[in-house]
């Protein structure tokens, strides 16, 4: 099989599933339901037959992906305006957890055990069903808590602290290299920049693998010296 073959089908293949991605959401990314899992694994598979059989021509690999994301796109769409097929297609919730009490016919039907479930706990920052008030396996597979109200988490709202503003972190250099879109944003120049580095020991921007400012707190700065160093 000629390498330009391959070559042509593989860009066409990446081109096409990186466009089918941003049309359906970035669903398959996700995989947040047990179709677009299903999906992810048909499309993989669609691609790589076709660009390593000699037998299946270049216009086979868009095709196959233009058909699957149309069937993608109708099935996405039915569900949004059917409730039933929705259900049907995206599967629901299943609470493992009611009240404190761990539910086993429902983790029957869902297919998992005991220690699954105490894993799954454990990697939501829950290391005993007892801190836990009600527990859903949500379609993905993933576990959604929430916890008794001796072990929540407290709130500025529970000492009533006064509300304090909130700011985004901003990454102004990543590999010693200047993100201008984010220090235009931020109102500021690379002069200022320059200035904010000096203090870090750092006076050209290449020297720095990564700098992050957050208006409370000011510039971080991690040279690559010490990335090296460790």
């Amino acid at each position: 099989m000629a390498l330009t073959e391959v070559s042509l089908k593989l860009i066409i293949g990446l081109c096409l599933l990186f466009l089918l991605v941003h049309l359906t959401g970035k669903k398959l990314i996700d995989q947040i339901t047990p179709f677009h899992f299903v999906s992810a694994i048909v499309l993989s598979e669609l691609v790589g037959d076709a660009t390593y059989n000699k037998d299946i021509p270049v216009l086979y690999v868009p095709f196959a992906i233009c058909l699957w994301g149309a069937i993608l796109y109708i099935i996405d769409y039915i569900s949004m305006k059917s409730h039933l097929f929705r259900k049907w297609v995206e599967g629901k919730p299943v609470m493992v957890i009611r009240n404190g009490q761990v539910d086993y016919e429902q983790m029957k039907k869902s297919r998992i055990n005991l220690n699954q479930l105490q894993s799954m706990l454990r990697q939501s920052e829950t290391f005993s069903i007892r801190e836990v008030a009600y527990a859903f396996i949500e379609p993905n597979g993933s576990l959604s808590i929430l916890k008794k109200s001796p072990y929540q988490k407290t709130t500025q709202e529970d000492f009533r602290f006064p509300e304090a503003p909130v700011h985004m972190p901003i990454t102004l250099i990543r590999d010693g290299e200047i993100i201008k879109d984010n220090l235009n944003e931020l109102g500021k120049d690379k002069t200022w920049l320059l200035e904010q580095l000096e203090p870090h020991g750092v006076t050209h921007a290449e020297d720095v693998l990564f700098a992050e400012w957050l208006e409370t707190d000011g510039l971080f700065v991690v040279p690559h010296q010490c990335v090296s160093k460790t």
